[in-house]
């Protein structure tokens, strides 16, 4: 019976492809590394193994999504909700800051827009008042349709609202005073938009704060990130687009 001959390196076990003779190899255990171009056998910074495609050997590179820490877009050091102090470099902005005209005026279109149907049934229910004041009591009250369309009324409103400010909003970083004025609300780590949850809770901070303090609605006025304090608590910045 013949005996097999090992592979040319001694190790029975080890069938991988030899590398040509002169070749940078990579230390043991230390496979690799940061992405460089040139293919695989040039070395990295700091002395690490790089190199297209998959490191050697079915060991794991390092960092998991390639490229080098601190790069500002998603996959290069950085996964998406990663990025250090809101930003990139020390909690500077990536994109042009909206100001506070713009923001204001976003606000009063999306104002207008829920309220037009409130408006309109509010203007039935008084019409309907003015109509049997002198009416001997109780032929004076008002009567059941006006109250139903000022119901329904607030009920629209209450529902455009929600859908403008809170979905819309929340799914594509826009409401549509937003969109009017090319201004959008994004996450101050991810820059993406907020979803509907964060952006509910968003609204609902406005609210409590610009009730307790007008100064909330002009903290963008000299505010580092023009923020408001809603926007700080939430985490979130609006931006020119």
């Amino acid at each position: 019976m013949s005996t097999p001959t090992p592979p040319p390196n001694g190790d029975p076990q080890d069938d991988r492809p030899q590398d040509q003779p002169g070749q940078w190899q990579p230390p043991p255990g230390q496979a690799g590394g940061y992405y460089q171009p040139g293919g695989y056998g040039e070395p990295g910074p700091y002395g690490q193994p790089g190199g297209y495609g998959q490191p050697p050997y079915g060991q794991q590179a390092y960092p998991p999504q390639g490229g080098y820490p601190g790069h500002p877009q998603q996959g290069y050091g950085f996964q998406q909700g990663q990025y250090p102090y809101g930003g990139y470099g020390y909690g500077a902005p990536l994109a042009p800051l909206a100001d506070w005209g713009p923001r204001v005026g976003a606000h009063l279109i999306d104002a207008l827009i829920s309220s037009v149907p409130v408006l309109i049934g509010y203007g039935v229910f008084v019409a309907d008042l003015i109509s049997r004041v002198d009416n001997p009591y109780p032929d004076n009250a008002p009567r059941a349709y006006s109250i139903i369309i000022f119901l329904v009324g607030l009920a629209v409103s209450i529902g455009l609202g929600l859908w403008n400010r809170v979905f819309r909003q929340g799914r594509t970083g826009q409401s549509v005073g937003k969109s009017a004025l090319h201004i959008r609300l994004v996450d101050a780590n991810t820059y993406q938009p907020v979803g509907a949850g964060k952006a509910f809770l968003r609204e609902l901070l406005s609210g409590i704060f610009n009730g307790a303090c007008f100064v909330n609605l002009l903290w963008p006025l000299w505010d580092e990130h023009k923020q408001t304090w809603h926007d700080k608590v939430m985490s979130t910045y609006v931006i020119k687009v």
